[in-house]
C-alpha cells in the first residue's frame, strides 16, 4: 500500500449556481480542476456557517483530504489484521491506558508551562 503526500492547492475562484435539489457550487482552484458538486441547501448553510464564504473551497478541500486519509487509514488496518490478526480486547486496553497516561502528562506539562519538553534528568 502507498500513501502518497498531497499538497494543498490555494483556491481562486468561487460560484454559486442554485438548483432544485441543493446548491450547486462551483469550485475554481489553482493547480486543481473545476468540479461541480451538488450539496442540499441545509448541510451547505451549515458548512458555509462553519467555514466561511471565502474559505468554502479551502475547507471543502480539507474534508476530502480527511476522508481519504482516514479511507487510507482503514485500508492500512484492514490490511495489518489480515496480516497479524485482529487486535484483542487486551492489547486495545493496554493502548487505552497507554494513551491516558500520556494524555495526562502533556496535561502536567502545559498546567507546569513546560509543553512538550520533556522533565530534565535529576
Amino acid at each position: 500500500m502507498t500513501l502518497a503526500p498531497t499538497v494543498p492547492s490555494p483556491a481562486r475562484h468561487r460560484e454559486r449556481h442554485p438548483s432544485s435539489s441543493g446548491a450547486t457550487v462551483r469550485v475554481t482552484s489553482m493547480g486543481a480542476q473545476t468540479i461541480m458538486i451538488s450539496v442540499p441547501d441545509d448541510l451547505l448553510e451549515e458548512v458555509r456557517a462553519q467555514a466561511g464564504e471565502e474559505n468554502l473551497s479551502a475547507y471543502i478541500t480539507e474534508v476530502l483530504r480527511r476522508q481519504l486519509a482516514r479511507d487510507r487509514l482503514g485500508e492500512l488496518v484492514d490490511w495489518l489484521e489480515g496480516e497479524y490478526g485482529p487486535i484483542t480486547d487486551e492489547e486495545r486496553a493496554a493502548a487505552r491506558l497507554e494513551m491516558d497516561e500520556l494524555r495526562a502528562e502533556h496535561a502536567r506539562r502545559r498546567a507546569e508551562g513546560t509543553g512538550d519538553r520533556p522533565r530534565s534528568a535529576p
